[in-house]
């Protein structure tokens, strides 16, 4: 691809530090070449002191994200790295993914006839120092659902439920879940992009 072809103006494709398919998908819709690198770094270690000390959980997401991406850039010298994570509170309680159906179940459960909260964070990082970062926040209220529905929705949804925290994916039947949502779309789904493209221009990485 030409230069006079493409949007994306750094020599070599953005490092997405992240294994989440639908972020990785997002990106190279919008035209941007992307390499995935999961980052190596244990992702609850880093959370549970900020957690002991009552930090929000939108600045665990920002903690989580810059741990992720400053891990992947120190190993990749000159590489832009983009790292990115979400955090799910209802009532003061966090969430995380759900290791099998049957918590995906109970998270949903949990959820069920409730609003929640959704903290999408992202850090761009080189040469393990940051470079930008953003954070927005979005807003869902659940329908009050019957166990056989939960039951019925996961058996459809099946694996991709284990995905994402609460168990469930906006942009597939997880939709069905719900009454009411508010906030960005690409903020649910687990990165604000729109700020992400507005930080890789800021960057002189997209034409603007």
């Amino acid at each position: 691809m030409s230069a006079s072809t493409t949007l994306w103006l750094d020599p070599e494709p953005l490092i997405l530090a992240s294994g989440s398919a639908t972020r990785r998908d997002m990106l190279l819709a919008v035209g941007i070449p992307v390499e995935v690198v999961k980052p190596e770094i244990d992702e609850r270690a880093v959370e549970k002191p900020l957690v002991d000390r009552g930090v929000p959980a939108d600045q665990v997401a920002a903690a989580l994200a810059c741990a992720k991406a400053l891990a992947v850039s120190r190993d990749r010298p000159g590489r832009l790295v983009l790292a990115a994570d979400q955090t799910l509170t209802c009532g003061g309680i966090a969430f995380h993914k759900p290791a099998d159906l049957a918590g995906a179940a109970r998270q949903i459960a949990a959820l069920s006839g409730r609003s929640h909260e959704l903290h999408s964070a992202f850090v761009i990082a080189r040469d393990g120092a940051p470079l930008a970062e953003g954070l927005e926040a979005a807003r869902l209220t659940m329908r009050t659902l019957q166990p056989d529905f939960i039951a019925r929705y996961l058996a459809v949804a099946g694996s991709a439920a284990l995905s994402s925290v609460g168990g469930y994916q906006l942009e597939g039947p997880g939709a069905q879940l719900f009454d009411k949502v508010e906030g960005d779309h690409f903020t649910i789904l687990g990165l604000p992009l729109l700020a992400v493209l507005a930080s890789l221009r800021d960057l002189d990485c997209l034409a603007g």
